[in-house]
């Protein structure tokens, strides 16, 4: 599932091949989209709020898509096209006047708004770890707000904190030495907050880091405990466990933890 550093490095890409241009063409594959044209506007900026994206174009338009948990971007040079077998899934096509396409594939949220209005698809998200104007007050304010919930179903929801995504929130509770069950108004949300915008960052910005969590990148030691269950902790050769997620709720999904270097409550049986 992308993270908020994974629409961070997609918004990054993106400008690559699309900042600065004008669409030529568009095609927007959704029934209530359909007739909607980009073609004649310039593509101004990516900008990403947790898992969004907001393609800004001149006009003050703006296209906004989630990835959910399949959804991409792909950019074909001039002359280039998907292969026809991707074609089905292709749900924006944003041709250049240069040639360049992008190709915008599962996206399952799609809205198309003035960029004055960009506040009815995001303004109930938490504030963005990976923005340089972080409000850290707000952020420990939401995540205390209810001081029962889990700590892990509170990083994952992204009301009250918007970018961490399943892997983030375990291997934080992880770092931080937390059951993914200990209520979070146990946790010292400050150093919860500062920890994970810190490593959001890292993981976007720093070539070769991308969600590496553990400082190496070596196979199978990248992760400190996401995508480990059965095998030994890195930290204390204790084995890594894990529970699936619970049907239809974002705020529990597939959880790994040590037990020994992450001491507290387990999960409250259903």
């Amino acid at each position: 599932m992308p993270e908020g550093d994974s629409v961070h490095k997609l918004a990054r890409r993106l400008d690559r091949s699309l900042l600065g241009r004008t669409v030529a063409r568009s095609d927007l594959r959704v029934p209530r989209l359909a007739t909607r044209d980009l073609a004649g506007r310039a593509v101004l900026e990516h900008a990403t709020h947790g898992k969004h994206l907001l393609t800004r174009f001149s006009g003050g338009v703006t296209l906004h898509s989630h990835l959910l948990m399949d959804g991409e971007w792909s950019v074909t040079r001039p002359g280039r096209r998907l292969p026809q077998r991707l074609q089905p899934d292709v749900r924006v096509v944003l041709e250049t006047t240069e040639g360049s396409t992008a190709w915008g594939l599962r996206l399952h949220q799609l809205d198309l708004v003035a960029t004055a209005e960009e506040s009815r698809l995001v303004g109930h998200l938490g504030p963005d770890l990976l923005h340089d104007d972080l409000d850290v007050a707000e952020a420990v304010r939401r995540l205390r707000a209810d001081p029962q919930v889990p700590l892990v179903s509170a990083m994952l929801d992204q009301t009250r904190v918007a970018g961490l995504g399943n892997l983030w929130a375990n291997e934080l509770a992880f770092i931080l030495g937390r059951s993914p069950w200990t209520p979070v108004g146990e946790v010292d949300v400050e150093r919860l907050v500062t920890l994970a915008a810190r490593a959001l960052r890292h993981s976007a910005l720093v070539p070769g880091a991308y969600q590496v969590t553990t400082g190496t990148g070596r196979r199978g030691e990248s992760h400190w405990v996401a995508g480990r269950q059965r095998r030994p902790c890195l930290r204390c050769g204790t084995t890594v466990q894990m529970v699936d997620e619970i049907t239809n709720d974002p705020a529990n999904r597939r959880t790994w933890w040590c037990p020994h270097c992450q001491p507290g409550p387990s999960r409250p049986s259903s």
